[in-house]
């Protein structure tokens, strides 16, 4: 059975990404939040699991954390850099420093420390595959996140670069760039503020988690010779990263 590693496994994105490999994986659930793995391995009963708890923002657990797995667990078929976060909506000049600093430690350095902590236990039949989250942000900057899309766009690049440096390795490398997900997400960026973070999606439908799993899926299942190299992925209501229809919003329930 193929071995995929998440990273941000323990909510959101990640969460539902395990989910949806579940029936072809085994999987590696990273994350900083132990009881939350902990409950997603529980629910995936039926998939052989292992749990990594770090922070992919701190150098040392993260290589000491993948070095300790297991010996028959140490080749890695798919590796899928999900872990990120946004902290405070404000302008450059207004923003406060640590946060700027967390963005960058988590959505960048994060990314190259865990990729660089892997590159070892991929396979060496030149059949892995590297898929980093990036995000809307990572293509068009808007007003107030201009670090938050600095980091992103920093997505972008590795991922390019990456998949130039690692051809020879028969390594893919896909971005997938999501715009407005309903997760967790927004409840980071406003440090808790539960109205604030609610009313980003207020009056339109925005993607779930799981829309963006099943996109992670797609990509995996594609032919061995086919490598998708870039996806942006959109809820219907958006048109660019500040663009939206926000007169109508669907649910499963009523118009």
């Amino acid at each position: 059975m193929k071995t995929a590693l998440i990273t941000g496994a323990s909510s959101g994105i990640g969460w539902a990404t395990a989910k949806a490999l579940a029936e072809d994986f085994r999987l590696i659930l990273c994350g900083r939040r132990q009881e939350r793995l902990e409950q997603l391995a529980h629910e995936l009963v039926d998939t052989p699991t292992q749990i990594l708890t770090f922070d992919v923002a701190d150098k040392q657990a993260v290589f000491e954390a993948i070095n300790s797995l297991p010996d028959d667990w140490k080749q890695l078929d798919v590796l899928v850099n999900n872990a990120g976060n946004a902290h405070g909506l404000a302008s450059f000049q207004e923003a406060d420093l640590t946060d700027l600093e967390m963005m960058i430690d988590i959505n960048v350095k994060g990314l190259i420390y865990v990729t660089k902590a892997c590159l070892p236990y991929l396979s060496k039949q030149k059949k892995s595959h590297i898929i980093n989250l990036s995000s809307i942000a990572g293509k068009q900057v808007y007003a107030n996140g201009a670090t938050y899309c600095a980091s992103k766009w920093a997505v972008e690049a590795l991922t390019q670069g990456m998949r130039i440096d690692f051809l020879p390795l028969g390594i893919k490398v896909t971005s997938v760039a999501p715009g407005a997900v309903e997760t967790e997400f927004s409840l980071v960026r406003f440090k808790g503020d539960t109205a604030k973070a609610k009313s980003v999606y207020d009056h339109y439908q925005p993607l779930v988690a799981d829309d963006i799993a099943r996109t992670i899926k797609y990509v995996l299942d594609q032919p061995e010779h086919v490598q998708l190299a870039d996806i942006t992925i959109l809820p219907k209501a958006q048109a660019s990263g500040t663009a939206f229809n926000k007169e109508i919003r669907l649910d499963s329930v009523k118009i």
